[in-house]
């Protein structure tokens, strides 16, 4: 089972010099990914219970189109492992002009990280 959500980085995601976007951007991203999954798989929101692992793998700046994709690899009785990739697809081109931008012949892969979500039992409604 797979999520997949679309969208650009704006100003307001900007937290350093340049235009840079903060890596837990991504690591929020992720988490929208997750409930969506928890609720496709349980029909629950279900928690975020932690991060096994993280690569923060290249910038992300506003103005950037940012695809997060998830999905669950493995189901306990109520955990739920998950793996998640954020790629950029579009980026914005100032060189050119204010509000030139081109689409990315190959995405390039921003961020990776793996998790486990919970989804306690008594919420639990089933496979949608």
């Amino acid at each position: 089972m797979k999520a997949v959500l679309r969208l650009r980085m704006g100003s307001h995601d900007a937290h350093y010099g340049g235009n840079l976007v903060d890596g837990a951007r991504m690591l929020g991203l992720f988490g929208d990914v997750a409930t969506e999954l928890c609720i496709r798989s349980d029909g629950d929101e279900g928690l975020f219970r932690a991060y096994d692992a993280v690569e923060f793998l290249a910038p992300v700046y506003a103005g950037d189109f940012i695809e997060a994709e998830g999905e669950i690899v493995s189901m306990g009785n109520s955990s739920r492992k998950m793996r998640f990739e954020a790629r950029k697809v579009i980026r914005p081109r100032p060189d050119v002009n204010d509000s030139a931008a081109d689409v990315l012949p190959e995405a390039i892969v921003v961020c990776r990280a793996t998790g486990t979500c919970v989804v306690p039992k008594d919420k639990q409604r089933g496979q949608k």
